[in-house]
């Protein structure tokens, strides 16, 4: 081998030692960074995922609440329909009354039933 030859064996050596140790270098310089960036990103990726979770039983959990609601307001409003009919008779013969123990006047049974819902 020529001296040329051994010169450019060298230089070819030195240049993969060089690649080889900046390699290492690099890879052990960044490494953690990178690691540290993955943890974050999967913990990152968890709580979305629970917080994406608990929105999803939330919003069930509010529909039921409202399916509810909406229930409970056609009963009541059934009970008040039904409560309305029942006392048409009695509110009817409570009218009746009071006009007769005044006299047949509306405006008297009116200021008697309210002078005694004031205690007057």
């Amino acid at each position: 081998m020529t001296a040329w030859a051994l010169r450019a064996a060298g230089a070819g050596l030195l240049i993969i030692v060089g690649i080889a140790v900046g390699a290492w270098v690099t890879i052990n310089h960044f490494r953690p960074a990178l690691d540290a960036e993955q943890d974050l990103v999967a913990a990152c990726t968890a709580a979305r995922d629970n917080l994406a979770g608990l929105a999803q039983e939330q919003g069930k959990a509010l529909g039921d609440l409202t399916l509810a609601a909406n229930k409970r307001q056609a009963r009541v409003e059934q009970a008040v329909a039904e409560a309305k009919a029942s006392a048409q008779g009695d509110y009817a013969a409570a009218n009746r009354l009071q006009q007769e123990r005044t006299g047949g006047d509306q405006c008297a049974a009116a200021i008697s039933i309210i002078d005694e819902e004031l205690g007057l």
